[in-house]
């Protein structure tokens, strides 16, 4: 782990102890990890705070970008599907943009996008 990383990672533990329920912190853990090049950590974060706080949006291209990066595609369709299908029901026009574009660059274009 490079410096930056070690110090942001135990600020967010810190913080954590305190409110070990927190999405955003948990969320900025998972995106150090990513970081770090530990995305076993990363995927096991993001997947807590799927099941933990569903309606937390980033949550889907992050955890949909790992699985992509470990060839698991069909897994990453599926995950940026959902956050697609709650960034419509949100009205996230960004949201939608980024996950639209990830399903075409997947292949995944069809009916259910739109």
């Amino acid at each position: 782990m490079n410096n930056m990383t070690t110090n942001r990672l135990e600020l967010i533990a810190e913080m954590l102890e305190k409110n070990p329920n927190d999405t955003f912190l948990n969320y900025a853990a998972a995106l150090e990890y990513k970081k770090d090049k530990d995305p076993a950590k990363a995927k096991k974060l993001l997947n807590r705070i799927m099941e933990q706080d569903p309606e937390y949006l980033a949550t889907y291209y992050q955890l949909g970008k790992l699985l992509e990066e470990e060839g698991k595609n069909e897994k990453a369709i599926e995950v940026y599907r959902k956050g697609h299908k709650l960034a419509k029901e949100k009205n996230d026009v960004k949201a939608v943009g980024e996950l639209s574009e990830a399903l075409l660059i997947l292949g995944a274009d069809d009916e259910q996008m739109w």
